[in-house]
């Protein structure tokens, strides 16, 4: 970073979703002559993961309330139960952000091991380290460090919180789950699809987005057959297919079922947003769709 610290920057281009939940990964495999099936080995390695923004954190807990829950995935919850987390107060957001809209942060929420602030001040360059978990305390005792002073609490604390008012992005001031529950019909979705090219990029880069499909490959003689489990995203045109054909066959509709998913019908399936504030969706759509633009072109539209 040019400011000479380790995390003055705001969340990264990929989210942590990749390690827990792998964009491709083998389901089981069978032979022809023994008839056998082999389910995949589940992956038994721990993960540290390092630098865990308030967003990203709070993506893990979402993944971990939809794929570790009543019916667990289990590749999910073995990557899951390996983790250790090191999460940072962000000090520095992006354009981007606007996680301070949804709750997540800049502060780090619950579900971390330890949590570091990082200042470069007058006196030097240092962290400000809290553990939240035995593991945490057990790694924090193994570290030279001394007590937080009051000056350098109120002064991490100064940090984060002024961080929180140079989000780049705010979403609207209205209940954004009715807005969008209410305007099923809005012209306002036909402008958007005259930009979005159904792509998925939008859904392949949110830390919370979890749809997958299935693919069965075999080897050239037959004998060996795989089933693979990747990513899908509900832009896709055959995402919505059931018998006779696909649900939503216009962009529109498929645009408007991911932002009316992600920010309101999420809530009635899970309990909360779908939706972190970290602003990969925005930085990564090829034609510049904002997705806290559109919401307040809705609202606006709403009167």
């Amino acid at each position: 970073d040019p400011t000479g610290t380790v995390f003055g920057h705001s969340a990264g281009p990929q989210s942590f979703k990749q390690v827990l939940h792998p964009a491709r990964q083998q389901l089981w495999s069978t032979e022809r002559d023994t008839g056998e099936y082999l389910p995949a080995p589940i992956e038994d390695v721990r993960h540290a993961l390092l630098g865990v923004h308030g967003c990203d954190l709070a993506a893990i807990q979402t993944l971990v309330g939809v794929l570790n829950s009543e019916h667990p995935d289990q590749s999910f919850a073995s990557r899951h139960s390996g983790l250790f987390i090191v999460a940072v107060g962000c000090t520095e957001p992006g354009e981007l952000c606007f996680c301070a809209s949804v709750g997540t942060g800049p502060a780090p929420g619950p579900g971390y091991d330890l949590a570091l602030t990082e200042r470069l001040d007058e006196s030097g360059h240092w962290f400000a380290i809290e553990a939240a978990s035995p593991a945490g305390e057990g790694l924090l005792a193994r570290l030279n460090r001394r007590p937080v002073t009051d000056h350098e609490r109120e002064t991490i604390s100064r940090a984060v919180t002024a961080a929180a008012g140079r989000m780049g992005r705010q979403l609207p001031l209205t209940d954004v789950r009715a807005l969008l529950r209410d305007n099923r019909e809005s012209p306002h979705w036909q402008q958007v699809a005259e930009r979005c090219l159904t792509c998925g990029n939008c859904t392949m880069v949110c830390p919370t987005c979890f749809c997958t499909t299935t693919e069965d490959v075999t080897d050239l003689t037959g004998d060996h057959a795989e089933r693979w489990q990747r990513w899908a995203s509900c832009f896709e045109l055959d995402f919505s297919y059931i018998h006779g054909g696909s649900v939503r066959t216009s962009g529109a509709s498929r645009y408007r079922q991911w932002i009316t998913h992600k920010l309101s019908s999420w809530t009635d399936q899970f309990g909360g947003t779908g939706c972190v504030g970290c602003g990969r969706c925005i930085a990564w759509c090829p034609p510049g769709i904002d997705i806290v633009a559109e919401l307040h072109a809705l609202a606006a539209e709403d009167g």
